[in-house]
């Protein structure tokens, strides 16, 4: 299994093999010489006199309430099970994995001032497989993502509960007992070093990233397979009129559009000089341009992510010469305003397909297709329901596209006036991903069929590799059947990443698609 070390800046791809394929971490000679040197600094000023914000004194709006050293540990203690008050349905095992990574990766930058021992029960915890339940609600998204990081600082103190890789729930310290892990007592700052941080925030938004790439890939696919079952024209991707309006997204998308119907003998079928197909509508001719617009987006949530793995996010933080300095940067802001940036173009792009997926069952818009691809009309509905549930999903989606960022809730006795919402944002935005998802698998069902019923006319090879894998699952054209698990089928393909794979070789490629 592959291992991961926090001694350098992570990247997106090292988070996402920590929180979903369970890659172990570690921590390195260089982070653990930068982590004993920062507590040096944090043990100095523990012993002076003078009261220092987080490490001799209390917090937030408590911030000059001197604490004896004698109840220091008390403090660290309190602060912990007074943070760890979330409620809610538990968030996701990938989830919790990532923000572990993610605050394991600020500890190892020498800025927070965590003892050694405590960086390394971080990560033992992880290697473990033992995993915080941490509930859906707790984080404003400033001054960190306080009570979902205080969840997993409360199981390295041995309590609260965890699951194990079979997901079941186990009391914290019993599952520490059984995998050789000493609880920690927590010291001067350590408190705070563990829960003043964006990480779960970010780790949301590197997991939609991640997600979002394959999702707009596919995008192409099935917007493609929709324009060669509706007997739509090429001519629109051609590479010279794309280059007219130079976005690097759209470029990308109508290349992918033309490599997967490169070749059609559906397509071929009506490009004669005769053809009258240069109009299609927009939810066929546009795509290009919206996917292309979503897959920019995606690059700059993608450059602010990259940002905020290279930063060390903790109040107060220990710079090189020693001091402590207190500072704003636990503000989700840059995160919170990308988290739901992503999720307009990502109901945009749900929008259109649901547009393509109506073209292609209204026999008014078919050009000859059957009334909702119904094998007898009248007596079977096709996929006529499947395109309600794509609306039902679009629709959930508009209303998760609205914002979180522009609210703010007061806490903490006024300290803390503005916060970011950016937890809400990430939240949202993975509900979306899934809804995305849904709709792209109905788009993809619907397609195959109508490719199925241009017969004897052919499909390309791109998307005949697509509309093959389909059917491994799903029957071809035939009476109605239980479709729900036909949709679930055809969601597993894409989540799985086996439509990428089977169309990669013609999608992926340097061959020629002037």
């Amino acid at each position: 299994m592959a291992t991961v070390s926090v001694d350098d800046p992570l990247t997106r791809d090292s988070v996402v093999a920590v929180a979903r394929a369970g890659a172990r971490v570690q921590v390195g000679a260089a982070a653990e010489a930068r982590i004993a040197a920062a507590r040096a600094h944090v043990d100095a000023l523990a012993e002076s006199p003078t009261a220092t914000y987080g490490v001799s004194t209390g917090f937030g709006a408590l911030a000059t309430r001197r604490i004896p050293p004698e109840r220091r540990v008390a403090l660290q203690r309190s602060l912990i099970r007074s943070h760890a008050a979330g409620a809610g349905p538990a968030v996701e095992r990938e989830v919790v994995r990532a923000q572990m990574l993610l605050r394991l990766r600020t500890l190892a930058t020498g800025h927070t001032g965590v003892r050694p021992q405590t960086a390394a029960a971080l990560a033992a915890l992880l290697n473990a497989d033992l995993t915080p339940v941490v509930h859906e609600y707790g984080s404003l998204g400033c001054s960190g993502d306080l009570a979902p990081l205080a969840a997993v600082a409360l199981a390295l103190m041995g309590e609260g509960v965890v699951t194990g890789a079979d997901g079941e729930p186990v009391d914290a310290a019993t599952a520490l007992r059984a995998n050789g892990i000493e609880p920690v007592t927590l010291h001067e700052k350590e408190g705070l070093a563990l829960t003043n941080g964006t990480d779960g925030m970010l780790g949301m938004l590197v997991l939609a990233l991640d997600d979002l790439r394959a999702l707009l890939d596919i995008a192409d696919l099935t917007a493609a397979m929709s324009v060669e079952a509706l007997l739509g024209t090429d001519r629109v991707f051609a590479a010279d009129l794309q280059a007219l309006r130079p976005h690097p997204g759209q470029a990308v998308s109508a290349r992918r559009m033309r490599l997967a119907l490169a070749d059609s003998p559906i397509v071929a079928s009506h490009r004669g000089p005769d053809c009258n197909r240069v109009q299609d509508a927009y939810s066929l001719r546009c795509a290009p341009q919206v996917h292309g617009a979503a897959r920019d987006t995606v690059a700059y949530a993608e450059s602010v992510a990259d940002r905020e793995l290279a930063a060390a996010v903790d109040n107060p933080v220990v710079l090189a010469d020693g001091r402590l300095e207190s500072n704003g940067n636990f503000h989700g802001a840059p995160l919170a305003y990308v988290l739901d940036f992503l999720a307009i173009p990502l109901a945009d792009v749900a929008s259109m397909a649901e547009r393509r997926t109506d073209r292609m069952l209204d026999v008014a818009r078919s050009h000859g297709l059957p009334p909702f691809l119904a094998d007898d009309p009248g007596v079977d509905s096709g996929h006529m329901i499947a395109q309600y549930t794509q609306a039902a999903v679009v629709s959930e989606l508009k209303r998760l596209a609205a914002p979180a960022s522009v609210d703010s809730i007061p806490s903490s006795a006024m300290q803390e006036d503005h916060v970011s919402m950016g937890w809400s944002a990430a939240r949202k935005l993975r509900r979306a991903v899934d809804g995305l998802r849904t709709v792209l698998a109905i788009e993809y069902l619907t397609a195959a069929r109508a490719l199925d019923l241009r017969a004897p006319l052919l499909p390309g090879p791109a998307t005949a590799a697509a509309l093959a894998l389909l059917r491994t699952e799903v029957p071809g054209p035939g009476p109605d059947r239980h479709l729900a698990p036909e949709i679930a089928a055809a969601e597993a393909l894409l989540r799985s990443g086996a439509l990428r794979r089977a169309v990669a070789p013609y999608l992926d490629n340097e061959r020629h698609d002037s």
